[in-house]
């Protein structure tokens, strides 16, 4: 029996904030220590207070999970939804081993290669939801450029790190 239009909207939408909501607290597993890592470390003048981290990514997996459910939400038929969904998903698998390679094994060499993928990862990933709906693409931008920032901030503290 076929689940109906809004139903099979609001499970969609479930399971794009939970697995979005999901990465994030599996990532936050891995950054458990973070605050005491983050504080050890030779800092650029440009790295933002560590309090700024959780509310910031807080919000950046709602803006995935939003974007991840507009995509969903066009169906398995739609041309690029299929491809954008293994992106997106392969995205999220950097994002978490970021954390493990930063945090929990203090490789922060290995994690800044690791965040260059995941950069190049989003921005095909942004440029996908694009093409398949604007608003998904536009929802992508802040973590884009939060990523980004971090990416710069991560080479910032090998150079200063050793």
């Amino acid at each position: 029996m076929p689940v109906s239009g809004k139903k099979a909207n609001l499970v969609k939408f479930v399971v794009s904030l939970a697995l979005t909501i999901g990465t994030g607290l599996l990532a936050g597993l891995f950054s458990m220590n973070a605050t005491t890592i983050f504080n050890s470390l030779q800092l650029p003048a440009f790295a933002p207070p560590d309090w700024i981290f959780t509310p910031v990514w807080t919000v950046l997996y709602l803006l995935m999970g939003i974007a991840f459910f507009l995509i969903l939400k066009k169906g398995a038929d739609t041309p690029g939804v299929k491809a954008s969904v293994s992106y997106f998903i392969i995205q999220l698998v950097f994002n978490v081993l970021w954390s493990v390679l930063f945090f929990t094994l203090n490789l922060h060499g290995a994690a800044l290669v690791d965040i260059v993928i995941l950069l190049i990862y989003i921005l095909i990933v942004t440029a996908m939801f694009f093409k398949i709906d604007k608003k998904a693409g536009i929802l992508m931008i802040p973590y884009l450029l939060w990523v980004l920032y971090a990416t710069v901030l991560n080479f910032a503290i090998v150079l200063l790190n050793g």
